[in-house]
């Protein structure tokens, strides 16, 4: 118990740095060259063709580039998990290699024959990672350390209560436009060519000042309706924080043996949440949803108040509405002082913190391009996209 404490004090800047794998996961995307002539169309009816898109197949390829403007991350999941990688992780694990998708350019290949089975696959060099999902398998095989997890699931698994969708196009426009509201300008920026396609681009900008995100921008297939590219350009300028798109696509079925797989011969198989010492790379997405859940109310609750209509989890304070919405959470446990974490991790951390003092006492923000995170020395965390004073602000109210 007393080590699970001590690990959460560490949590909250790796999952400032985490925020940006999730982000991947939201839509994949990218850009090619050239304005093609498309008719006229409003932002609602933009939002409207995207609700109306039932895409189901496709295959293709994408390139991702994020920019957080973090320092390399290489070498930390070893360090948070107390081994090396020889034993303390795997290099199978899905969330460590996801992780790496925190940084640099990375080159991806997608598959997907509607909701039972989809592929992804991470090409490095000669070396690939595969993600696939095929009815209640679920396989991750690296082929550099020639190892494999599998994993059974099952739809009655999941938890109930899901939340209730709108039924028509339309209504699903008026409710993106409704969260929307005063705080955001949701506009059609032009058309562009993606991966060969005609597209429009909906652009999406915060209205508040005090947030991270200067613009984000969405692709979309001007036929199908499917996203085909975002970017996310934060405040700082420079190189977008995402940028991430398809330089190839075709909405055709995927032959159904791309979602085969069996392990090579040779390969280490790691069944369930298998691992040595119960390590975090034998648990499954679920586990760690649940982990989270536990800990500070899920991804969902940590981040959910830093978006136009998010809210935040029970027990959890959100302060603030629309884009510079702060979430607070009181850890009960003060910050980690110098010299506590490991020599890696503690590196990390000086490099993503700054020092701040005001009238809520002092305290470190950890601040990436997108999300920033002020940690106070009694144990206090102010966690959003926003400024470093936009923190500060919140923190001094608090008092």
């Amino acid at each position: 118990m007393a080590e699970t404490r001590k690990a959460s004090r560490y949590v909250v800047p790796f999952a400032v740095a985490g925020v940006a794998a999730a982000t991947i996961g939201l839509v994949p995307a990218l850009a090619a060259s050239g304005d093609p002539d498309l008719p006229e169309i409003t932002a609602q009816q933009l939002i409207e063709k995207i609700a109306a898109s039932d895409t189901q197949t496709l295959s293709g390829t994408f390139k991702v580039t994020t920019d957080l403007g973090l320092p390399s991350v290489a070498g930390l999941a070893d360090s948070f998990a107390g081994g090396s990688s020889s034993g303390g992780s795997s290099s199978v694990d899905p969330q460590e290699r996801l992780t790496q998708l925190v940084s640099g350019s990375h080159t991806l290949r997608v598959a997907a024959d509607g909701p039972e089975k989809q592929k992804l696959t991470i090409v490095d060099g000669s070396d690939e990672y595969s993600l696939i999902h095929n009815g209640d398998d679920v396989w991750a095989y690296d082929s550099k350390s020639n190892e494999v997890f599998h994993e059974k699931g099952d739809a009655s698994d999941r938890p109930a209560g899901e939340k209730e969708v709108p039924g028509t196009p339309k209504e699903l426009a008026d409710e993106v436009l409704k969260a929307a509201g005063d705080t955001t300008s949701v506009t059609v920026g032009g058309t562009a060519k993606v991966a060969g396609r005609d597209a429009y681009q909906l652009v999406i900008k915060p209205k508040q000042s005090g947030s991270t995100v200067e613009s984000i921008k969405i692709a979309v297939d001007a036929k199908t309706g499917t996203p085909l590219k975002f970017t996310l350009a934060s405040i700082e300028g420079g190189k977008p924080v995402l940028d991430a798109g398809f330089t190839k696509v075709d909405f055709a079925r995927p032959a159904a043996s791309t979602f085969d797989f069996e392990a090579p011969k040779g390969a280490k198989v790691t069944e369930g949440s298998e691992g040595p010492d119960g390590a975090a790379h034998g648990k499954s997405p679920e586990d760690l949803e649940k982990e989270l859940e536990k800990e500070f109310g899920g991804l969902d609750g940590l981040f959910g108040g830093m978006a136009p209509g998010g809210a935040g989890a029970e027990g959890m304070n959100v302060i603030g509405e629309g884009w510079t919405s702060i979430a607070k959470i009181d850890t009960g446990a003060p910050a980690p002082k110098t010299g506590e974490a490991p020599k890696e991790v503690q590196g990390f951390l000086d490099a993503l913190g700054d020092k701040v003092s005001g009238k809520f006492g002092s305290g470190t923000v950890f601040k990436t391009k997108l999300v920033n995170a002020l940690m106070t020395d009694d144990g206090k965390v102010y966690v959003g996209a926003v400024t470093k004073q936009a923190l500060v602000d919140a923190a001094n109210a608090g008092k």
